[in-house]
């Protein structure tokens, strides 16, 4: 039985989008690709208003977090985190033979200027964190924070903007970070499996001089590549030929529209929780992709499967809530009126559940 994804990732695809990706293969290494590579890179600097080198890979976004602690990290980094997936990019480091800085706040709180004033160990090459973190829902004040690493250190700023790009606003060209990753499968809205990443001049700078960066994720041997409009492995170009035309989409519906329009299906999610069960997130930091729900008790799985048996999907807990809270999804190109119809059934399954 077919679903709607109201889904942390991977999100529902719609009819148009998977259509676009049905045309025939091309040779990635002559013309016609790097036309097609050029194109999107024009096009993601004017929907994320910068002008960064952008790279794309055939992975997980997760592969060039690892992509950025190898390339630009020669020894030491600190990791922020207060969630799964800012301890993940720290564990990353770890697993790299990188001495990590943990920095780690309670879950459901936001990371602020606070935590990390003053707090940064000496040698610390590189900072990373979490934009918006999915295990929570909290979307962090990275601006702010930014500021707090700058004005006591002169480290890389490397973002882990998974779902937050193409939602929020992060005011790229304000928050001049070194590094912002991010893929294919959240609120752009495609399938999973093309990784992206943005840089800085600054980091290629420190990555030409680190050592032992790898092959298939060197973001030195993906800039020799890109310089040319081509990839360093085979692409996958049925997911290109998807970015291209979401980004046509995003730029049809107006990046700040497409903004708006996350703010308000967050805003109704958010009301229908608060009004039954609770958020997780703190107050006045709440994601607008995410929203993570307390169960107060409710049995999720038996929750789950009704909604599934009536064509619905969200997401189970994570980490160590998975537990004791659940989350929904809203971002992409859902709308609305999608976001109504879920609400409409999770009311009517709670119903039958009493």
């Amino acid at each position: 039985m077919s679903r709607r994804l109201f889904t942390v990732g991977p999100v529902e695809v719609f009819p148009d989008t998977l259509d676009s990706m049905n045309r025939g293969m091309m040779v990635h290494r002559g013309k016609e690709y790097q036309d097609l590579q050029h194109g999107v890179v024009e096009k993601l600097h004017k929907v994320l208003d910068m002008d960064m080198d952008i790279f794309l890979a055939p992975a997980s976004a997760s592969g060039f977090l690892e992509g950025c602690v190898r390339s630009a990290v020669q020894s030491k980094l600190a990791g922020l985190s207060n969630g799964s997936f800012g301890d993940r990019w720290q564990l990353i480091g770890t697993e790299n033979g990188k001495q990590v800085q943990k920095i780690n706040v309670e879950w459901g709180k936001a990371l602020r200027k606070d935590h990390v004033a003053g707090k940064l160990e000496e040698g610390v090459e590189a900072v990373t964190m979490i934009s918006n973190e999915s295990s929570t829902g909290v979307l962090n004040p990275i601006a702010e924070i930014v500021e707090g690493v700058r004005e006591q250190s002169d480290a890389l700023i490397m973002v882990d903007g998974v779902t937050s790009v193409g939602s929020v606003d992060l005011r790229l060209r304000q928050l001049d970070p070194d590094a912002l990753v991010f893929g294919s499968q959240k609120a752009l809205a495609l399938p999973p499996g093309l990784a992206v990443v943005c840089v800085s001049p600054r980091l290629m700078e420190k990555a030409a001089k680190v050592q032992n960066r790898g092959y298939y994720l060197d973001l030195m041997q993906y800039k020799k590549m890109a310089d040319k409009d081509l990839p360093l492995t085979t692409p996958p170009v049925s997911l290109i030929y998807g970015l291209d035309y979401q980004l046509d989409k995003i730029l049809r519906e107006g990046v700040r529209n497409r903004f708006a329009r996350h703010q308000r299906m967050a805003d109704m999610v958010r009301g229908w929780a608060e009004k039954r069960l609770g958020l997780y997130a703190e107050e006045g930091f709440r994601s607008n992709t995410i929203t993570v729900i307390k169960l107060l008790g409710m049995d999720f799985k038996d929750f789950d499967r009704r909604l599934r048996q009536k064509g619905f999907e969200i997401s189970p807990g994570y980490g160590k809530v998975k537990e004791e809270t659940f989350r929904i999804g809203h971002m992409g190109d859902l709308t609305e009126k999608d976001v109504k119809d879920l609400l409409d059934v999770m009311d009517e399954v709670r119903e039958e559940m009493k």
